[in-house]
């Protein structure tokens, strides 16, 4: 099918796009091509996917992520009188690329075969980005690597003279986190019912990517990882997992918290930091957002899209709101949205990770629930680490987690026809 080849392309294109800016000095703002590929592969999915297929739209993650763009869409008439154009450029990853990225994968992909691709996908690039990161620390940085830091980049990626690994990403907090993200999913597939050989490799994988978060610098990481990892032990559904994985979590946060061996490492010390109350990078958000909390008081809708973050330095530099670094990407919500806004669309959030954990919890196929378990796991790191960084709005990662939650909606179907086929096979 032409549409899901064009969706694949999606799904590569939203790993290297930034390596393309930078290697190939391309001016074009090359982010609109996302849209054009999406355009593409809706209009191969209207000649060439099957009526019945249309039928999977109708189900609560999407109704509800395209309730969410019309609220997203009203924002443009938001009293505080933010831009128009800065509203029409945050509106893209606020709420256009989910719903169009639910909405494509639904349509397109429906089997465990197309699971198993997407998987083969996110974790082959992920780690081919682990890789490139590690040349980037150990064996010196390219060209465009080296125009990135000149322009710009050093100020927050060249720390004390420590180089904080980005790969072929936006920058090194989307890498640390992606990492984190996959580096646990692939691990968590790993110890599924797999061949030795494959599980060989997918531990491979982890490690690289696991070492990939820890050269990044990136502390928001950590909140990734955790409570990713959390999730996971609690859908095993496994007692001695359970126990045996929450006493080993208790036991590495507990080596972070209260040793100090390993400081000599600076990407350990930096990792670390975390978990330290008295950080100062931690204050000053925590300051920010005590700043924020008072002016917002007044203003339950938000100021409106695009009025925070890179968007509202651009085109609304004279609101307050432009002023203040988000540092979050729930802060950036509220500060958008308003507390109406902000509450809606966390509990969004939850709720579609209740759900995800329901289903994961009634899949009888083994194979099948681990890779379920590896997805909603993955999309709970990701939503407690969006609090320290804006991470879920930022490719590759949205396209990651919202594709992960429409494979995990579509979960009980494959558990359904896993099972029959065994009953034809035994008849």
């Amino acid at each position: 099918m032409v549409a899901k080849v064009v969706v694949y392309i999606l799904l590569i294109y939203c790993f290297v796009y930034w390596l393309i800016s930078r290697e190939l000095g391309i001016m074009f703002p090359i982010g609109i091509l996302i849209e054009v590929i999406m355009l593409i592969a809706f209009i191969c999915a209207i000649f060439s996917v099957p009526k019945e297929n249309w039928k999977n739209l109708n189900n609560d993650l999407f109704y509800l992520f395209l309730f969410w763009f019309f609220l997203s869409v009203l924002e443009v008439a938001n009293p505080a009188g933010a831009s128009t154009i800065g509203w029409l450029k945050e509106i893209r990853s606020a709420a256009e690329y989910p719903l169009l990225i639910v909405t494509l994968y639904f349509l397109v992909f429906k089997t465990n075969k197309d699971l198993d691709y997407f998987l083969l996908i996110v974790i082959a690039l992920s780690t081919v980005a682990a890789l490139d990161g590690i040349k980037q620390l150990h064996f010196g940085l390219s060209k465009g690597d080296r125009i990135f830091l000149d322009n710009g980049g050093a100020v927050t990626h060249v720390l004390w003279g420590r180089l904080r690994v980005f790969s072929f990403y936006s920058e090194a907090a989307q890498f640390g986190a992606s990492q984190a993200h996959i580096g646990l999913l692939t691990l968590i597939l790993a110890l599924g019912p797999v061949k030795k050989k494959v599980r060989i490799i997918l531990l491979t994988c982890s490690a690289l990517m696991l070492y990939g978060m820890l050269i990044s610098g990136t502390r928001g990481a950590m909140f990734a990882l955790v409570p990713g990892a959390f999730v996971a032990i609690l859908l095993s559904k496994k007692f001695k997992v359970l126990f045996l994985g929450g006493a080993l979590a208790i036991l590495f946060l507990c080596f972070l918290k209260f040793t100090n061996i390993g400081n000599g490492n600076y990407n350990i010390y930096r990792f670390r930091s975390s978990l330290n109350p008295d950080d100062p990078s931690l204050n000053v958000r925590l300051a920010s957002q005590r700043v924020l909390k008072e002016y917002m008081s007044g203003i339950p809708f938000g100021g409106g899209l695009g009025v925070v973050g890179s968007n509202g330095m651009a085109y609304n530099a004279d609101k307050f709101l432009s002023k203040v670094q988000p540092d979050s990407y729930w802060v950036k919500v509220w500060a958008m949205y308003g507390i109406v806004g902000f509450t809606i669309w966390i509990c969004m959030m939850v709720y579609i990770l209740g759900r995800c954990c329901g289903i994961v919890w009634d899949i009888e196929d083994e194979g099948l629930k681990i890779k379920a378990i590896a997805l909603t796991s993955g999309f709970a790191g990701i939503l407690f680490c969006s609090y320290g960084n804006e991470v879920i709005n930022t490719m590759p990662t949205t396209i990651i987690v919202y594709a992960s939650i429409v494979f995990v909606y579509m979960m009980p179907k494959l558990d359904q026809e896993l099972k029959e086929k065994k009953l034809i096979k035994i008849a």
